[in-house]
């Protein structure tokens, strides 16, 4: 089957042939898709490589940068030739505290008209919160609650959006590792991955990739879908994008 001509109308392109095949189609409209993983292992190139195929199907994009992610010069190795005609389809927000985040999806949720939206991103959701919430910490539980509340409502719009407007919604999440007693160590008992932000960000998700790297060998993991069981995909990012990988 062509993947690029014979996409199931529920879904979107990823921008990778092999991306496709692994997903059955592409990235699901309606949901919030959620990218987690350590730094590092390839969460902006996903959703950049999503962001520049719908643009260059002239689709609108909507990208909150928390990070500084978005890369002009990536942008120009995966157009290959085409950034500006990919740029001007990308509507760019860089809040810089969590403040900034919550105006900034108040913003589009108030503001967001176009038919032609194709797609959001946001990269990250958690760093800015992440850092909101080790200030709430000091202040004492009901801010800790507030923050949280922000967080919870920030998903929920994106959501509601998705459902609404029956696009796709993109997501990437910080992780940080278990804390093991000393005892649990001496067991031989391996830290669990966690994601920032946690059951907040799970709940709204109707999919989850966890992205690893295991000694310089990154792998992709479907851990929730509404219709695909957990499976995984070994995978290499090149100049034009992201690919399967097969290591012996």
């Amino acid at each position: 089957m062509d993947l690029e001509t014979n996409n199931l109308s529920n879904k979107i392109l990823t921008g990778s042939y092999d991306l496709n095949k692994w997903l059955e189609g592409g990235y699901e409209r309606g949901i919030i898709t959620l990218f987690y993983g350590p730094s590092a292992v390839g969460k902006s190139n996903f959703v950049m490589l999503a962001a520049c195929h719908q643009a260059k199907k002239d689709k609108k994009i909507i990208f909150i940068d928390t990070e500084g992610s978005f890369s002009l010069d990536r942008i120009k190795q995966i157009s290959q030739g085409l950034p500006e005609f990919i740029l001007k389809n990308i509507a760019i927000l860089k809040p810089t505290n969590f403040e900034e985040q919550n105006k900034a999806f108040e913003k589009i949720h108030k503001e967001l008209q176009s038919e032609n939206i194709g797609l959001i991103i946001v990269d990250s959701i958690s760093m800015l919160y992440r850092l909101a919430l080790a200030e709430a910490r000091k202040q004492g539980p009901e801010e800790i609650q507030s923050v949280n509340a922000d967080l919870a409502n920030q998903m929920k719009i994106l959501y509601e959006i998705a459902r609404k407007q029956d696009i796709p919604v993109l997501v990437t999440g910080q992780v940080y590792n278990e804390f093991l007693s000393e005892e649990e160590w001496l067991s031989g008992k391996q830290a669990g991955v966690n994601i920032v932000g946690g059951d907040l960000l799970k709940y709204w998700s109707k999919c989850t990739i966890e992205l690893q790297n295991e000694k310089g060998k990154k792998r992709a993991l479907i851990r929730k879908h509404r219709s695909i069981q957990e499976k995984d995909l070994y995978f290499e990012i090149v100049n034009e994008g992201i690919r399967k990988k097969g290591w012996l």
